[in-house]
């Protein structure tokens, strides 16, 4: 369920000026820093470099998943609808993120037929595709988000 397409986190922009940076001195054109940062805010249709920068500002890199937002997805095989009460960019893992969803219903997460045990809310370690690498006995991740 993605609503848009994220901009870069701030050091992702700068090293995208750095990379064209080191272009333009390939191509016997140097420039300077400063321009390579304008000429990367124009490249994402924003007026100058301090109006990308506020746009952006401190943020994760990839920020698909917003508190509050709902998603959709499978849990343990289980179809979802649910509310993400919680978002943590993970540091030790670059492209990981740690979520709190609440289960708009709950999910059994027993396969086995006289017993049931339901979750309505989880937390689960997600990457940038949205699925754990947590796997089930058949291969399937732990968690799917769709978009």
């Amino acid at each position: 369920m993605r609503l848009s397409t994220p901009l870069p986190s701030l050091d992702g922009l700068k090293d995208q000026a750095r990379r064209l940076r080191a272009r333009f001195e390939a191509d016997g054109q140097p420039i300077g820093h400063s321009r390579a940062l304008e000429l990367i805010a124009a490249q994402y249709g924003y007026r100058d470099w301090n109006t990308l920068h506020a746009a952006v500002g401190n943020r994760p890199p990839f920020d698909p998943w917003r508190l509050g937002s709902r998603v959709r997805g499978h849990y343990l095989g289980q179809p979802f609808d649910a509310k993400v009460l919680g978002v943590q960019a993970l540091t030790a893992q670059p492209g990981h993120y740690r979520l709190t969803l609440h289960f708009d219903e709950p999910v059994d997460v027993v396969t086995f037929e006289s017993f049931s045990a339901f979750r309505q809310r989880v937390n689960c370690t997600v990457d940038e595709t949205g699925r754990t690498a947590a796997r089930t006995s058949d291969g399937r991740p732990h968690l799917e988000l769709e978009w």
